[in-house]
C-alpha cells in the first residue's frame, strides 16, 4: 500500500467527507494491501451514500465475491446495472451483466 497516497486520499476526505472518489481510491488501495474489511467499509460507504457512483457496484461485487459471499455479489452486480441504466452508463451495464454471467458460471 502506498501510504503517501494513502495519507493524500484521507486528506482529501478530510476536506470533503462526501468525495466518493477518493473515498473510492481508498477502498482500492486496501484490496491492494490485503485489508479486505476495510476496503469493503469504504465501498459499502459509496454504495450507501452515494448510489449513483457507479464505478462501485462492480468492485463490491468483486469483493464480496472474493470473500466467499455469491450472494451479496449477485445482489450488488443487479442494484448496480439498476443504477447504471439510471445515469444512462450503458458500458458498466454491460460489465455488470458480464460479472453476472462470470458469477454464476463459477457456481455452476
Amino acid at each position: 500500500m502506498n501510504d503517501s497516497r494513502v495519507k493524500k486520499l484521507k486528506a482529501f476526505l478530510d476536506t470533503d467527507p462526501d468525495d466518493s472518489f477518493s473515498r473510492f481510491a481508498l477502498a482500492l488501495e486496501y484490496i491492494k494491501a490485503g485489508d479486505n474489511h476495510t476496503a469493503l467499509q469504504y465501498f459499502e460507504y459509496i454504495r450507501d451514500h452515494d448510489p449513483e457512483y457507479v464505478g462501485v457496484y462492480y468492485h463490491l461485487g468483486k469483493l464480496y465475491q472474493s470473500i466467499g459471499n455469491p450472494e451479496k455479489a449477485l445482489k450488488t452486480f443487479t442494484t448496480g446495472i439498476t443504477a447504471a441504466q439510471k445515469v444512462h452508463d450503458l458500458h458498466a451495464a454491460s460489465e455488470l451483466e458480464q460479472a453476472i454471467d462470470e458469477l454464476e458460471t463459477d457456481q455452476a
